[in-house]
């Protein structure tokens, strides 16, 4: 099943996520249930990320959105994971 992860960013910490960025495209590689991944992008910089997820269930999601290296940098203001259905692309 795929499920969306929805992160806003606090304001003023674009640079966490600069410092942080590494270490989540790693975590996206390690984990291997990344379908598509991306910043929100406001005024020309990053402010927040969607990532589609393809786990078992929704416990599976949220536990990754846990353990998203962002979310431990404290990059996140808000963090919403919800099952999500493709219908095109």
């Amino acid at each position: 099943m795929l499920y969306a992860v929805i992160c806003r960013d606090k304001p003023g910490h674009l640079q966490v996520r600069l410092d942080t960025r590494a270490d989540h495209l790693a975590y996206i590689e390690k984990t291997g249930i990344v379908k598509m991944a991306g910043p929100f992008i406001e005024g020309g910089q990053m402010c927040g990320s969607l990532v589609i997820l393809d786990t078992g269930d929704l416990a599976s999601a949220e536990a990754w959105a846990a353990g998203d290296p962002y979310k431990a940098a404290g990059l996140f203001d808000s963090v919403t994971v919800t099952e999500w259905k493709k219908v095109i692309g």
